[in-house]
């Protein structure tokens, strides 16, 4: 199966590290021109370095996937310079520090910033790049929820849990509504992978004993990494995907704990 993305212009949210980085940097590599944003600048530019040296095209910024001005003007940029955007990868979210507590310890604000990063930046950008897609009758819109939002979650986080289960009814819904201008909107629904600090945390916070749990309940006896995401993605964007639309795609090695 060969996968070109040449003259597609791809956009990727949360590119800074992790699945992100991975995700931009495939795009890169089988020529795409890639526009990646997150809020991390410095981790950003090291993305950006990566993808260049890879041979890619790439423009970096520091956008806020919580601020819709900023989600459209990031947009509004990329279509000035190329008039159009083929690709959009919905990736930013995370849990922004929080552990799992008792339901009722639960502040609006804490619940609430799972939900703008994880949700509502994805309908954001949605937004934003569905004119382009519409008119050139052409798109492919991919958001990475988790299996946290088909199962509970090993987080314990309420709010990540729903948040990313919202994220594949989002997809679900915009599959419908988009599908007659040839725009497909899938997901993929990583398990777990230590791909960033935070997960890092959390599998360190296993011990041994947790760590060799976690292992033997995937069915291929190891963790992902992000380039299982990427193929993930990179599959979902190509035109050998273009009779799919509004499908969840577990990429978890066969895992049954999120």
């Amino acid at each position: 199966m060969n996968i070109s993305f040449d003259n597609k212009v791809a956009i990727i949210t949360g590119a800074a590290h992790g699945f992100g980085r991975a995700i931009a940097l495939a795009f890169a590599e089988n020529g795409a021109t890639v526009w990646a944003c997150d809020i991390q600048a410095e981790n950003l530019e090291e993305t950006h370095k990566l993808c260049l040296e890879a041979g890619g095209s790439c423009e970096v910024r520091t956008v806020n996937v919580r601020d819709r001005d900023a989600v459209f003007a990031f947009v509004n940029e990329a279509l000035t310079v190329h008039e159009k955007v083929d690709v959009l990868v919905n990736n930013a979210g995370g849990v922004l520090g929080q552990v799992g507590r008792p339901l009722e310890e639960i502040s609006e604000e804490d619940w609430n910033s799972i939900y703008e990063v994880n949700t509502r930046g994805a309908f954001y950008f949605s937004q934003a790049v569905a004119p382009s897609m519409k008119k050139y009758q052409w798109g492919r819109i991919i958001n990475i929820s988790s299996g946290a939002g088909l199962d509970v979650s090993l987080t314990g986080i309420q709010a990540y849990a729903s948040a990313k289960a919202a994220q594949i009814g989002l997809t679900r819904q915009l599959a419908h509504e988009l599908g007659k201008w040839n725009i497909t909107v899938n997901n993929i629904a990583p398990g777990f992978v230590r791909s960033n600090p935070t997960t890092e945390k959390q599998w360190q916070s296993y011990g041994e004993d947790g760590q060799k749990a976690l292992l033997e309940s995937i069915p291929l006896r190891r963790l992902g990494s992000p380039a299982d995401i990427a193929d993930g993605v990179l599959f979902f964007a190509s035109d050998n995907a273009g009779w799919i639309t509004g499908q969840t795609l577990s990429i978890d090695g066969g895992s049954k704990m999120r």
